[in-house]
C-alpha cells in the first residue's frame, strides 16, 4: 500500500505489473447469464494470441441445480480455453460447508479451483458469510475440489464508490489472489504450459492440506512457486 499525491492510500494487487483486460459479463446488482458469460469466454479464446492471455480468472459460478444445458456449455467454454493454452482459475463459491457444494465451473476436471483458507474466520469479518462458507468437493465425479486455497476474508478490493476501495469477502476473492500468483509464475516460466503449472502449484502448496485438515492440495505459496527450483 502506499499513497498518491492527495495522500489517499493507494493498493497495489499481487502482480500490480501484469497486463489486465477486463469483460464485464454482470450487471451493477451482480446478476448476469450463462450466456453473457459464454461470450466472455469465446472473446478471451478468440483474442488470446493478440493480447498475450495466459490466465483467466473467474469469479462468478452457477449452482448445480442450474440447467443442464447450461452447465455442459459452461463446463465446455472453460475446458476449451484450457485445451488453448489459458489457465483457467475459477473460485469454488460460497455455499458451504457442506460436501458437494463447489459451484460450476469450478466442478471441472481440467480448470484449477480456488478456496478460501480462512473462511472459518468468516463471522468475525465475512460480510454476511458463514463460517466455512468456501465451496467444498468432493464432486459428483469425485474428484477432490477446491485444489488449492488462499485468503478470501476481509480482502480490501475495488469499489466502484467513496474511496474506490471495499473490504469483501468470499471465494471470489481467493481466485484473484491466486491468479495473481500464477502470473508472477508465468512471467518467470512463460514455457510452462497450464497443466504443467497446476502440477507446479500442486508439489509447492504450503501448508498442505492433510496438515490443515481440508481435503485440498493446500494453501497457494507464492515464493516456493515462483522461485522454488
Amino acid at each position: 500500500m502506499s499513497r498518491d499525491q492527495r495522500g489517499v492510500c493507494v493498493y497495489s494487487g499481487v502482480a500490480p505489473r501484469a497486463g489486465v483486460i477486463l469483460l464485464k459479463v454482470l450487471d451493477e446488482k451482480g446478476n448476469g447469464s450463462t450466456a453473457k458469460v459464454l461470450q466472455g469466454i469465446e472473446w478471451i479464446i478468440r483474442n488470446r494470441d493478440r493480447y498475450h492471455i495466459r490466465l483467466l480468472n473467474i469469479s462468478v459460478g452457477m449452482l448445480p441445480g442450474a440447467g443442464e444445458k447450461e452447465q455442459q456449455e459452461l463446463l465446455a467454454a472453460v475446458d476449451e480455453a484450457w485445451d488453448r493454452g489459458i489457465l483457467v482459475v475459477a473460485a469454488a463459491g460460497n455455499n458451504g460447508p457442506r460436501e458437494n457444494s463447489v459451484t460450476i465451473p469450478g466442478i471441472s476436471r481440467k480448470i484449477l479451483t480456488v478456496g478460501s483458507s480462512d473462511d472459518e474466520m468468516a463471522e468475525g469479518g465475512g460480510r454476511g458469510l458463514g463460517r466455512g462458507y468456501s465451496g467444498k468437493g468432493p464432486t459428483e465425479c469425485c474428484i477432490i475440489k477446491p485444489e488449492i486455497l488462499a485468503p478470501g476474508t476481509g480482502i480490501t478490493s475495488c469499489s466502484a464508490s467513496g474511496s474506490g476501495y471495499q473490504i469483501k469477502s468470499g471465494t471470489s476473492m481467493a481466485a484473484p489472489v491466486v491468479t495473481g500468483v500464477l502470473a508472477l509464475a508465468f512471467e518467470r516460466y512463460p514455457y510452462l504450459t497450464p497443466a504443467e503449472m497446476k502440477l507446479r502449484l500442486y508439489e509447492r502448496a504450503y501448508p498442505r492440506g492433510e496438515q490443515l485438515g481440508r481435503k485440498a492440495w493446500g494453501i497457494i505459496h507464492a515464493d516456493n512457486l515462483v522461485r522454488g527450483s
